[in-house]
């Protein structure tokens, strides 16, 4: 029955890159010491979330909406994506940083992969001081350009990097070069895809003395080389209500700070809602069923369910839904 908040397995993945600070201060379980990904809630191939509470336990995403359909993902979502869940969502730890990637758009991502494409977003939960990302180049260059910077190992010179902080809220579109660096930790929401074109990655060897594939062929008819300010996120801070941080065709995400009892009506939402709490700890109630969720945990309404109750303090969560 789709009458409580679900709440999934964890999908953690090694990462050459990757810290401590998922096990630390997310409290993800694993003895892996390079842990760079957390997959919440993934319909990925091959990395198919499963309940992890309830009724429901051990029954996959996979096999939860083809048995549900619109009443979880909601009717217009489950029409135009049928029994594929349309977003991936983790926690991210860079010890060190990420290559130099971007992603392709829905159209490349068809041909090529036969893959949705993959538009993301990035909510910064902690920083290290001084630790920058990457978004887009400095200024637009021409291929030519490009070309000539990566052949001659130049190409972290265009980049354009940022510093950030706890709270900081970033917008990638495909096409746009990206890297998260070294220190930060943060929470994303995505297009279902696990398609990435790396470009460039710092010279870093492997174990074994090997560099990581690059992907230069195909990402050069996929980068956009043009500078857009497009990427930084402002939102309001309001407390009991949402303030939307990040909308776009593929998922709309609002912060949704909690102090005290808040009542959530979604009566007019035709899409199931994930929260994901980036700091405190708050109690999720739903038909008479509640679920706590805490730092670094994530919970999926059911598109069916239209009131929701929930209470903490100091709690801090993104709310995202596809509407």
């Amino acid at each position: 029955m789709l009458d409580y908040p679900l709440r999934f397995t964890p999908i953690l993945k090694e990462k050459i890159w990757g810290g401590n600070k998922l096990k630390d201060i997310l409290n993800k379980h694993s003895v892996v010491e390079n842990l760079g990904e957390s997959w919440e809630i993934s319909g990925v191939q091959d990395n198919v979330s499963v309940v992890e509470n309830g009724s429901l336990r051990g029954t996959s995403l996979k096999k939860l909406i083809e048995e549900n359909k619109g009443h979880l993902l909601g009717e217009k979502i489950y029409e135009h994506f049928g029994n594929d869940f349309p977003l991936l969502i983790k926690f991210i730890d860079a010890s060190t940083e990420l290559s130099v990637q971007l992603h392709p758009n829905d159209r490349l991502a068809k041909k090529r992969h036969n893959s949705f494409g993959k538009t993301e977003m990035w909510y910064i939960m902690q920083a290290d001081n001084d630790a920058k990302i990457n978004v887009g180049f400095k200024e637009t260059i021409s291929r030519d350009d490009y070309l000539q910077a990566l052949e001659a190992g130049e190409i972290t010179k265009l980049l354009n990097f940022e510093e950030v902080k706890k709270g900081d809220s970033f917008f990638i579109n495909t096409g746009k070069v990206h890297a998260i660096g070294a220190g930060v930790l943060l929470a994303e929401i995505q297009q279902t895809s696990d398609i990435t074109y790396r470009i460039y990655d710092w010279d870093r060897k492997d174990a074994d003395g090997n560099g990581r594939e690059l992907h230069t062929a195909l990402a050069i008819d996929a980068i956009d080389f043009e500078r857009k300010d497009d990427f930084k996120l402002s939102y309001d801070k309001n407390i009991y209500q949402s303030s939307n941080i990040a909308r776009c065709q593929y998922f709309t995400t609002n912060y949704l700070p909690i102090k005290g009892k808040l009542k959530k009506d979604y009566s007019d939402l035709d899409s199931f809602v994930i929260y994901m709490c980036v700091s405190g700890q708050a109690e999720i109630s739903v038909k008479g069923n509640s679920e706590n969720i805490k730092q670094g945990q994530t919970i999926l309404i059911p598109a069916n369910i239209q009131k929701v109750e929930i209470e903490g303090e100091d709690c801090e969560l993104l709310e995202v839904c596809i509407n």
